[in-house]
């Protein structure tokens, strides 16, 4: 199983947003490593929603429902709401976690989707 955490800014699509709308296009995103995480997700991957922005705070999960990497450039990901962290989990929680030295998420700050371990997975839901 593989996991990731998707990166948004609150005020352009919020969790409350995905929680409305319980399905949706994941969308918008052009860096090309994050791309190809799109393109190479599978139904079922499991991912947690992340807020950036002021915010830079974990919130809720996700499940990807499909994935149609027709175009490689612009992969379709079809995803369903997950629920919404019992504890939202800050940047700065995160990056005090030995779990998280050397991940992307903390290296590099702009990644939109970030792949997670199984382990860090265990850590946001817990």
């Amino acid at each position: 199983m593989a996991y990731f955490l998707f990166k948004t800014e609150p005020d352009v699509y919020s969790f409350d947003d995905f929680l409305r709308d319980k399905e949706t296009i994941w969308d918008g995103v052009t860096n090309p490593t994050a791309v190809m995480h799109l393109r190479n997700m599978k139904a079922g991957t499991k991912w947690v929603f992340y807020h950036t922005g002021d915010e830079r705070t974990a919130v809720g999960t996700g499940t990807v429902l499909s994935v149609d990497a027709t175009d490689p450039k612009v992969p379709i990901v079809r995803v369903k709401v997950g629920k919404r962290l019992k504890t939202p989990k800050t940047l700065g929680t995160i990056k005090a976690e030995k779990i998280f030295a050397g991940s992307p998420l903390v290296v590099i700050g702009r990644l939109s989707v970030v792949p997670l371990t199984e382990e860090q997975w265990k850590w946001f839901v817990s």
